[in-house]
């Protein structure tokens, strides 16, 4: 899959993804590290990548849009930690990937996760 990591998305994630054989890279990586999300939203859309955040405006930015791209996770957890998020990427990606590549928000909680399909 594709990724897109906000600024808050450890570079220990993002490595641990391109480990996985992803293809990611973080905003920062690009040299705009203090991109608007509205930015970063279109260069999801034009790269055709998922934005992994944790930052609450990109699903309001997404779903604003009535558009089907970009797919984004969202991170709400109480340990933020890439010692938390990189466990539960591997085992949530796989029941989520094919919902991600037509187009949801999905949402990882302590206790759940929950998509929503775009456009919404």
């Amino acid at each position: 899959m594709k990724f897109l990591a906000d600024m808050p998305i450890s570079p220990k994630t993002v490595n641990h993804l391109r480990s996985s054989g992803h293809d990611i890279y973080r905003i920062s990586e690009k040299g705009i590290p203090k991109a608007k999300d509205s930015e970063i939203v279109d260069i999801a859309i034009d790269e055709q990548r998922i934005i992994l955040t944790m930052d609450l405006d990109f699903p309001a930015i997404i779903a604003k849009s009535q558009k089907s791209s970009p797919s984004a996770i969202v991170f709400r957890l109480s340990d933020e930690s890439h010692e938390r998020i990189n466990p539960l990427l591997d085992s949530i990606l796989p029941q989520v990937e094919e919902v991600l590549l037509k187009g949801a928000i999905v949402m990882i909680e302590d206790d759940r996760f929950r998509i929503r399909e775009l456009p919404v």
